[in-house]
Formats: structure tokens, sequence, C-alpha cells
């Protein structure tokens, strides 16, 4: 929120006097372009009750800060785990030292806002924790009773809730409190000495009550026992090039990895991304439109202000297939002499931001699924897929389908297994040549990593067929 800070603010509650803050912040930040102190305090939680019994509970707690100062395309950047004014001035006086011999011009901070996208819950508070560890063991004999093939089960709850301070050289605190739950469920089945295994998760930022209702656990459970049977049955996937049919949602971790990373500001501003200086360009099949929102209401990737305090907003990226706008923080914004998105992100006080993904997804079309299906003679139907690897500079992925099936003659017959897709994002874009009508966000388990920081982030898309894509396969 960027409305006067009711709550004690992390100085106060650190006996740092505020206005003394100011002051250091603002002899570091002079003939600066930019800067902040970034304060953050978290508390979280993480349980996992596997085979049959209590594995790891764990809690951790943590506070400090972080100040930078950015002049030009240099950013000077000290942090420390202690909130003191000790503390501040000497990070005040390295990180000054980015400006040495600059004289910038300060830039206007960002607008403010009084949106909420969340509740400040506390997932640590509630449940308790003996009710969590009855939980894990509620769910690991639910799971066990479905079917006599499971062999093994692992649930998992973490919790945190993460409170955010952004003093800006303007003299406003910009405050944040950002609950993030997940709760996951994974389970191995064993048939004629074959095991195979299948998993769900879910989560956002609220607390825990929305996701442990048992209709929502249980369907958790059969969700992953569906999909590990699945695999029982599951046949080597052949090679080669097919056309493929992507289901909706959490497949848009493909869109996330192969084009979303392509379009972050920093790596445009410095020329290295597949689409550096083609904005205006068609990039993707007419119908294509890729937005990036951090202000979809309790969404896992979703902040009400990003991490130098600019709110976050709806960034349209890529317009019925023609090229129209980056993600920026407010340095690539600058430098670019373009507006910041809201998407500055970092992973704790210990990191400096960079333009980073929120929820990144592929908007609707008119097609249905079925009618993709039935379009395609010889081809791979995946459902849903795993890890995948990218390449920044070329757009060139390789992304491991969890579950897929194939398609002959307008028909899901076999599942298979072992199937990958090959390609690169940019010629991916071309290909899609029908857009389903059933979009939807994956469940809320996405985390990016860049550059050494792991953040939560959201995916979506509706179903999706592209055409001569290469699958790779185990098939001899």
């Amino acid at each position: 929120m960027n409305a006067p800070v009711s709550a004690p603010s992390l100085l106060d509650a650190a006996g740092v006097d505020p206005e003394r803050a100011r002051t250091l912040l603002g002899e570091a930040l002079a003939g600066a372009d930019d800067g902040e102190i970034f304060l953050e305090k978290t508390e979280s939680e993480s349980f996992v009750f596997d085979d049959g019994r209590l594995k790891n509970a764990s809690y951790d707690a943590g506070e400090g800060f972080g100040l930078r100062v950015v002049a030009g395309e240099t950013a000077g950047y000290a942090h420390a785990s202690e909130i003191s004014e000790a503390a501040i001035g000497r990070a005040a006086d390295s990180a000054r030292l980015a400006r040495r011999g600059y004289s910038g011009v300060s830039a206007e901070g960002p607008r403010a806002t009084n949106s909420r996208l969340y509740g400040e819950d506390d997932p640590l508070a509630h449940p308790i924790f003996s009710d969590k560890v009855a939980l894990l063991q509620e769910i690991d004999a639910f799971a066990r009773d479905r079917d006599p093939r499971i062999v093994q089960v692992m649930a998992s709850m973490h919790g945190e809730r993460r409170v955010v301070e952004i003093l800006r050289a303007d003299g406003r605190l910009i405050r944040d409190v950002r609950p993030l739950v997940r709760v996951n469920v994974q389970v191995t089945v064993e048939q004629d000495g074959r095991r195979e295994s299948g998993s769900s998760g879910a989560g956002g930022r609220a607390g825990f009550e929305a996701w442990i209702s048992p209709d929502k656990w249980q369907g958790q459970v059969d969700e992953a026992l569906r999909q590990a049977l699945v695999n029982l049955d599951a046949i080597p996937c052949p090679a080669g090039e097919m056309d493929v049919v992507l289901g909706a949602g959490w497949n848009g971790v493909l869109l996330h990895e192969a084009i979303g990373h392509g379009l972050e500001g920093d790596f445009n501003r410095k020329g290295i991304s597949a689409f550096s200086g083609r904005i205006g360009e068609r990039v993707a099949s007419k119908g294509v439109t890729v937005f990036d929102d951090g202000t979809v209401p309790g969404r896992r990737g979703s902040l009400t202000v990003d991490d130098e305090g600019t709110p976050t907003e709806r960034t349209i990226l890529i317009e019925d297939g023609i090229l129209v706008g980056y993600m920026h923080d407010r340095q690539s914004a600058r430098l670019m002499g373009l507006t910041p998105t809201g998407n500055a992100r970092r992973q704790s006080f210990a990191h400096m931001p960079m333009p980073r993904m929120t929820n990144t997804a592929m908007m609707a079309g008119h097609d249905t699924q079925a009618d993709m299906i039935a379009s395609t003679k010889r081809g791979l139907y995946c459902a849903n897929f795993g890890g995948g690897q990218v390449d920044i500079t070329n757009g060139k992925f390789v992304f491991q389908c969890t579950e897929a099936y194939l398609i002959e003659d307008g028909k899901i017959t076999a599942p298979v297994k072992g199937a990958t897709l090959i390609g690169d994002g940019p010629t991916a874009l071309t290909r899609i040549t029908m857009i389903g009508d059933d979009f939807d966000f994956d469940p809320g388990v996405g985390v990016c990593g860049k550059a050494g920081q792991s953040v939560p982030v959201g995916v979506g898309q509706p179903s999706l067929k592209l055409t001569g894509l290469t699958v790779g396969g185990t098939a001899v």
C-alpha cells in the first residue's frame, strides 16, 4: 500500500528513526538517478509427510534491508541482515560509490496506489502446528485407501508471510504484506514391477484455508493418482516432427520460458534477446495475444507493488501477433525511454531487483480442444509439462512432457512417456494454428529462476495447436 503505514514500520520496530533513514538515503542518492531502501521481514514454515511419517518440519525467520544507488547503467548495492542506523549508514557509504564521478537527475518516484490484491493473512498462525501435521496424516491415509497399487505418498505444505517496505527518495514508505501458501501431493504406484508417479499442487496469496478443505486436497490426491495410473500404461514416445496440441493452464510454462524471458526489459536493453529491436514487427501468428498481469487478485505471481514500489499492471506484450512491449523495472524503462511496468522483482533483501515476470499468459481464442484433436492426423497431445531449458539469446527450448498421448487419425490413443518438445520460441509462435476457448491459469505452483534468484510466478494459456514441432522420444 502507498497509504500511510498503519502498523509499526520495520524501521520503528528495529528502533531506527525513519527520518534518519530518509536522510541517509538522500545523502547516498545525491546526484544519482534512482535508488531505495528495501526492508523485509519474513517468516516461513514447511512440512513434508513422506513414507507414512513426518519427515521434515521447519520454521525460518529473517529480516534485513538492501540499499541501492542507481547511476546510469551502474548500480551499487549493499545489504545487511541487521536493521539499524549504523548498518544503513555503512550500506549508504558502500552503495554511493556507484555514482562516483556521475551526475544524474533523480527519476520521478512511482505512482501511488490504494489497491489491495490480497489480505494480510498469516499462514503460520492458522491452522496451528498440530492441525497441519494431522492434515498431512489424513491426506496420506486417504491416498493410500484410494488404490491398492499406491506404494508411496508424499504430502507437503509451505506457508510464508513476507512484510516488505520500500523507502523511496521522495520520502514515501511503501508497505506490502505478502502471504503465500502451497500444498502438494505426490503418489507412486506399482504394478507388475513397474513404478510410476504423479503429482498435484496448488496455492496462492492467502492463508491455507482456501486450499485445505477436504474437496480441495482430495481432488489433488485424485489428480496425482490419475497421472500415476496413466503413466503405468504409457508406451515409449516416437520421435520426429509432428503437430502438437497443448492443454490449457500449466502448459503456459513453455510460453513463460521460451518467450517470456525474451520479453524482459534488461535483455532487450542490452540487445541480447531474440526479440530485441522488434517492436512493431509480427512475431507470432494472428490471434496470438500475450500479456503479463501482476494485478490478478490472489494469484501466486501477483503483487500489489513490485520490489521498487511501482504498482503492478496488465502489460500487453504481443497483440494479435505483433510485438508491442516489454516488461520493465525502473532502470530498464528509464534507459530505454519508456515507462516502468511494475515488473521489478527480487528474491529477498539480499538481492537487487531486475525485470521479471509476474503472471504471464496467452489470451483465449475461439477454437475447441476437441476440434484441435480431430484436425490432427498424426501428432502429440501434451496435457502436462515438467521441467525445461531455454537459451534466452535465440529462444531455443527443450521441455519434458509429464503426461502426453499420441494423436492418430483425429483421436487421442495411447499415453506415452519420455516425450520432449524441441524448438525455439520465436518460431513456435508462428506455428500456432488454433487457439482454444478454454483459457486457464496454472493452479499456483510456479517458481521462476533468473540470475540466481527465484521468485513465485503464475502462467496460463488456452489449449493450443502448433504445427511441425520436433518431438524427442524414447521409442526405438
